[in-house]
């Protein structure tokens, strides 16, 4: 195969590993570190009502579009009532219901919602509203706005903002007077520019929201006013015509229905308090792969049971060390003793630290290498003498294990974390090259395998690096690519170009 295609595939590789990490990383919001965190906000709303006896039905309104808002969950805290959740003509309700009770009542429903400028939100196009209903002489008064506002606006969005300006003005005009004379409360302003906008034949609702605020006891909702241009819904202040909504402006509820009803009950109070969390960035990142339906969340590490998680969170480092084992030998250029054994031997020091694997590492090659310069003398044949090595090296775990416990050095324990079938074959490598190309030799690759071993160690031991691994595996094709791209170099080692220095000086 050509330079062209070992290029390519790697080109290929790269590139669907960095775009998968990009759309997770960017749309998905899955954090870069393992300690950053999200903020959060916990909204609860406490119905306070009398009732009784008898029975209760108490109904409330509760979020269902939120725009740059997602919602992580929600639930109530009511005792002895039962409690669904129902989809109205308006959004969404909350609904206790109790055979008997009497006496003071309280209902909490509390939702945490956290931050998702991007969230799909797309809402159902409305059909042009009919010509309200309005009485003389209010008629005449919309129609005059109407007629004015229509003169100095061009579209949907330029009317409402005039329209707003014009109620608004420190000096009205006559109509707008005879419209507002009644108007006591914002809710019943944005009611009436909704009947204006009817008239205008622009789809116009309420919204009712709050801006969410660190410890807040007493949170009001706020109403605002949304009309539809033909393509998406607006949001527009009510009181200046600036359009757009605050910062971190949480939309409860839409329509002019009431709240909160109780059927058996009276002196219906309603509360709202707010308070600012933070929680992990992954668990948010995932509850906002999972309201996606992202496919790239179902075929994640998070969607393993958590003993398999554990386990590959260590197994996917190991092309990592792969990678340090490749970069070593090809460009470095250090010998080591078997393929991958100084990788295993890597993992190891993850549980025994870097200074003591080297110690016990040293010492039971050491050992186990001088009981096979024994076993040399009965000239056995391989597999026999592979496993009477590999039954030595046992014995020596052992040995080292009760040894350093008596001496009140449990770190000697950890010793039966090394791979024995690995270290008697490095045991036995050691050897043969010993005998073939004397001890020099052996001891320049059992140095080279502990070295290699050593970095392998610090870049799988890196935290962040782990995380971003763990998160993002599909970074790991980046990671084939360079190997990829490595296995067809043929260029000097660094090692060969201090070896070879007088002859490039003459």
């Amino acid at each position: 195969m050509t330079m062209r295609y070992v290029y390519l595939l790697a080109a290929l590789l790269t590139a669907i590993g960095v775009s998968i990490f990009a759309y997770k990383w960017q749309v998905l919001g899955f954090p870069l570190t393992d300690d950053q965190e999200t903020p959060v906000w916990t909204v609860e709303t406490s119905v306070h009502f009398d009732a009784g006896p008898g029975p209760i039905k108490a109904s409330l309104q509760i979020p269902t579009l939120t725009p740059g808002f997602g919602i992580s969950e929600e639930y109530s805290v009511s005792r002895n009532y039962g409690f669904s959740v129902n989809n109205v003509s308006g959004g969404r309700q909350a609904q206790w219901t109790v055979r008997r009770t009497a006496g003071q009542q309280t209902l909490y429903y509390r939702i945490v919602v956290y931050e998702d400028r991007d969230a799909d939100l797309s809402d159902t196009t409305p059909p042009f509203p009919l010509p309200p209903v309005i009485d003389e002489p209010l008629r005449t008064a919309v129609d005059v706005i109407v007629s004015e506002v229509r003169g100095h606006s061009a579209d949907a969005a330029s009317f409402t903002a005039e329209l707003l300006r014009v109620v608004n003005s420190p000096s009205p005009g006559s109509s707008v007077n005879l419209l507002l004379a009644e108007v006591d409360t914002p809710l019943e302003f944005v009611k009436i520019m909704t009947t204006v906008l009817a008239a205008a034949r622009i789809p116009a609702r309420i919204i009712r929201g709050m801006e969410l605020q660190d410890r807040t006891r007493r949170a009001n909702l706020i109403p605002w006013l949304e009309i539809h241009d033909g393509v998406r819904w607006r949001f527009f202040n009510p009181r200046n015509g600036i359009e757009n909504l605050p910062d971190h402006f949480l939309i409860w509820c839409r329509g002019d229905d009431s709240l909160v009803q109780v059927d058996g009950g009276t002196n219906v109070e309603v509360r709202f308090a707010v308070q600012k969390n933070f929680i992990d960035s992954m668990a948010v990142a995932e509850k906002r792969a999972r309201v996606r339906q992202s496919v790239l969340v179902n075929f994640s590490l998070s969607s393993l049971p958590i003993q398999t998680q554990a386990v590959y969170s260590i197994l996917l480092m190991i092309p990592i060390g792969a990678l340090i084992m490749v970069l070593m030998r090809n460009l470095v250029g250090i010998d080591a003793f078997g393929t991958f054994m100084p990788v295993l031997i890597a993992l190891a020091f993850r549980e025994t630290r870097l200074f003591w694997g080297i110690v016990l590492f040293t010492l039971l090659v050491a050992l186990g290498l001088s009981i096979r310069f024994l076993l040399e003398r009965l000239r056995l044949l391989l597999v026999p003498r592979l496993s009477a090595v590999l039954i030595v090296v046992v014995l020596l775990m052992l040995v080292i294990s009760i040894a350093s416990h008596k001496m009140g050095m449990e770190t000697g324990l950890s010793v039966a974390l090394f791979p024995m079938v690995i270290i008697a074959m490095t045991i036995e490598r050691m050897s043969v090259v010993w005998e073939e190309r004397g001890p020099a030799d052996a001891i320049r690759g059992g140095t080279g395998s502990l070295l290699v071993a050593a970095v392998a160690y610090l870049a799988m031991g890196m935290n962040w690096l782990e995380h971003i691994i763990t998160s993002f595996p599909e970074l790991l094709l980046v990671v084939l690519a360079i190997v990829i791209l490595l296995g067809r170099y043929t260029g000097y080692r660094l090692s060969e170009l201090v070896r070879f220095k007088a002859l490039s000086g003459e």
